[in-house]
């Protein structure tokens, strides 16, 4: 079973094979997946942070009818 060093050879030694423009494209798709990446760890965090505050809003008597539905 190859480790995790191992994959990151492999993958070195497959950029090394790329032309110049490809290495380009792969590194602009590496800061895409990065950038995606540091989007859902916002996304969640928000959503943790709005949490709190609709829980107050969300949970009285006046709207308990609907957590039957």
């Amino acid at each position: 079973m190859a480790t995790e060093h191992d994959h990151i050879h492999e993958l070195i030694d497959k950029l090394e094979a790329l032309p110049p423009e490809r290495i380009n494209e792969v590194e602009d798709f590496i800061d895409f997946i990065k950038q995606r990446e540091q989007d859902l760890q916002l996304t969640h965090a928000a959503v943790q942070t709005a949490e709190k505050s609709f829980n107050q809003v969300w949970d009285n008597p006046d709207d308990a009818v609907y957590d039957t539905l």
